[in-house]
């Protein structure tokens, strides 16, 4: 394995234990692939694949690891394989206190013009309609650690064949929840999944959530149609 000196030795030996762990199973140059990519994005803080190159301090030519790392990404086929093994391993930190946030977002590309699929999204920060992409996610929360786990990330175009709408994007990470994680588990979702679709899916299969709803839905009481609102407030 290359020596790189832009992280910490220990910080550099977890992060290869851990892909070691992930990608077990997997041929030893798709390993060494993983391992190169894991650790050129957290030290590049990037996802370029030339700043990536840089930063495993190789003793070859720049372009040619950034052609062998754009070679890996064209042929990587073990995506699942490699996502079982990385749940398999941070399932390990999980327990009955374990909380499951929902949030879909985006990921602007503005200052892109030849990108694949590029289509409008609204920038979460800027409120402002751009080119980019739509993003679904999942993370774990849990009593272990300070910082969340991601479990379920999915970056998307709306303009792709097989798209259908984004809230079907966002019920297949709840189908990914459903086949991953025990119904016990909470899906936390902030207002934004105040939606008919969100409770038609999770109510039916008895799984726990929480949605942050908004005041003036009106919901059933004893019975009776009331306003959410006037109703949280007796309580």
């Amino acid at each position: 394995m290359v020596y790189y000196n832009t992280l910490g030795h220990n910080l550099k030996r977890g992060i290869f234990n851990f892909c070691k762990i992930i990608s077990k199973g997997l041929s030893k140059p798709t390993q060494k692939f993983v391992a190169d990519m894991m650790y050129g994005l957290l030290a590049a803080q990037s996802s370029h694949l030339t700043k990536i190159a840089r930063k495993l301090n190789e003793k070859i030519a720049l372009d040619k690891v950034v052609e062998r790392l754009s070679r890996n990404l064209m042929n990587f086929k073990d995506a699942e394989k490699l996502t079982e093994s990385y749940l398999k391993e941070v399932k390990k930190s999980f327990d009955d206190t374990t909380i499951l946030i929902v949030d879909d977002g985006d990921i602007a590309k503005k200052c892109s013009k030849k990108l694949e699929g590029l289509c409008k999204v609204r920038d979460g920060s800027t409120g402002e309609i751009t080119d980019g992409y739509w993003t679904a996610g999942v993370t774990a929360l849990t009593a272990k650690h300070k910082q969340p786990i991601p479990v379920y990330n999915r970056v998307y175009s709306s303009l792709e064949k097989e798209h259908i709408s984004n809230n079907n994007e966002t019920i297949k990470s709840f189908e990914f929840m459903s086949a991953h994680f025990p119904k016990t588990t909470v899906r936390t979702l902030d207002r934004g999944y105040d939606a008919g679709y969100v409770f038609d899916y999770f109510i039916p299969r008895e799984e726990t959530f929480i949605v942050r709803m908004d005041g003036d839905r009106n919901v059933i009481h004893k019975g009776k149609k009331v306003l959410l609102k006037p109703l949280a407030k007796r309580f």
